[in-house]
């Protein structure tokens, strides 16, 4: 699939020493299709072609769409979405990455994304572990990816319900009925972790009851009390942006089995902090904070944001209005890239 000057000009590259950007490569995109088992796939990669603008949904991104991969640096990294959302969303930190020369790999999580809904919570926690590997499964079948990848060493990044996926991939273990116990005690003060986009407290009198109907139903639909947790030895470094970790078994993620760094929003209003990342990082001393983001709410961790938002969605994922998003995004992202450099070795 690499042409002969192709193949030329990466060997000078190398041999130069010159780091991936320098080289011309362009951001590849590619779309696996579905299988009976398994969600489609989107992948970034390094290339060779021309970008151009191709539009996906409301987004439009600068990429060589199925253009020939080239080689990069080996690494593989699957990014699990958030609830309701897609890939496009990722967009900046997936082209940040094949610029620093990983390939980067998205499952669509089941019933849980932007197409689809209408399944989110436990019944999708429990699969989208499964998707990751599944993912990995994929592009170790493709006849390229497979002799130009090391699949000893993959990455995950996971942002909100996609960092809970990050988290189990690390080896925690958590439980609905743990969930359900959380928002038994803290429905006030966590109240957008247990019912999500539904609606929100306003401060008025119906908060009482907004209360009492979403716990009547968490305990209804949250009673299984088994442990849930996934292993896949290919997955060896882990960063969880703004993870929902309250329904988690914290001696499972006290000590996590590979590297695990996590990214804090102090402002998030769909996770609170106290509840979810600052509760895991004061159980697991070995995490590294890749960023605490002081002036962050919860969506400044998609990049490019959603556009057309409103009510309780805009309320929970728009920047707070002394956040610079314009700075913050690439150091953030510049630095998850650094987390993975020094996990997933080059050969």
């Amino acid at each position: 699939m690499i042409t002969n000057s192709g193949k030329s000009k990466y060997v000078l590259c190398l041999l130069l020493g010159m780091a991936h950007q320098l080289c011309g490569a362009a951001v590849g995109l590619l779309e696996m299709p579905a299988t009976p088992d398994a969600g489609p796939v989107t992948v970034f990669y390094p290339a060779s072609g021309e970008s151009k603008t191709v539009v996906r949904g409301a987004f439009s991104l600068e990429v060589a769409e199925k253009a020939p991969p080239v080689p990069g640096n080996g690494r593989l990294v699957i990014v699990s979405h958030g609830s309701n959302s897609a890939p496009w969303m990722y967009s900046d930190l997936a082209q940040t990455l094949v610029n620093a020369g990983f390939v980067v790999a998205m499952p669509e999580h089941e019933s849980d994304n932007i197409r689809d809904g209408g399944e989110p919570g436990p019944p999708s926690w429990k699969k989208r572990p499964l998707e990751v590997s599944r993912a990995i499964d994929a592009l170790a079948k493709d006849p390229w990816f497979a002799t130009h990848l090391d699949f000893k060493q993959v990455g995950v990044y996971g942002m909100s319900a996609g960092g809970h996926t990050a988290l189990t991939m690390a080896g925690g273990r958590w439980s609905p009925a743990e969930f359900r116990r959380h928002c038994e005690a803290h429905i006030r003060e966590d109240f957008q972790t247990c019912v999500g986009l539904i609606t929100q407290l306003t401060g008025g009198w119906l908060d009482g009851l907004k209360m009492r109907v979403a716990t009547w139903v968490i305990r209804q639909k949250f009673a299984d009390e088994h442990w849930y947790a996934h292993a896949d030895p290919r997955v060896t470094a882990v960063v969880a942006g703004v993870p929902l970790s309250a329904d988690f078994d914290l001696k499972s993620l006290s000590s996590p089995r590979i590297p695990l760094g996590v990214i804090v929003a102090k402002r998030d209003k769909w996770l609170v902090p106290a509840f979810h990342s600052d509760r895991l990082l004061k159980a697991c001393a070995s995490c590294e904070v890749v960023m605490s983001l002081d002036n962050a709410g919860h969506g400044a961790l998609l990049s490019p944001l959603p556009p057309h938002r409103s009510g309780v969605l805009a309320a929970l994922i728009d920047d707070e209005p002394d956040f610079d998003r314009a700075k913050v995004v690439p150091d953030m992202n510049g630095r998850i890239v650094k987390f993975f450099q020094r996990h997933l070795k080059a050969n």
